[in-house]
């Protein structure tokens, strides 16, 4: 299957083939396959953010152990494995000097 460049916001859940139409954070080449698996994901995490926000309201749990929260963050970990796996250079990059985990999960190797 072809690949062609989208434009991706992470923070507003978009997924744009053209540059000009929104704001957007990283670049990547993907399939229509993979434009709806990152779609897909980009709904399961609206679904764990929607549902860490009702359990904000009980001060008693906290955040790390909070199983709401963990389903958001690992949601995110895949969103972000993603993108670097379909990234451009500069979106590897960018990735890269995120750090958000060991980078063992996006495919890299980082030294901390």
């Amino acid at each position: 299957m072809n690949t062609k460049r989208y434009y991706v916001s992470v923070q507003a859940g978009t997924i744009l083939e053209d540059k000009g139409s929104a704001a957007y954070e990283l670049e990547i080449d993907a399939t229509e396959d993979d434009v709806l698996l990152l779609q897909n994901l980009f709904n399961q995490m609206q679904y764990a953010d929607h549902h860490s926000f009702w359990r904000v309201h009980v001060p008693a749990v906290p955040y790390h152990i909070d199983e709401e929260n963990d389903q958001y963050d690992d949601v995110i970990r895949q969103v972000y494995a993603f993108l670097f796996e379909k990234g451009t250079a500069e979106t590897k990059h960018h990735i890269h000097t995120m750090h958000l985990n060991d980078g063992a999960s996006l495919g890299t190797e980082h030294d901390h």
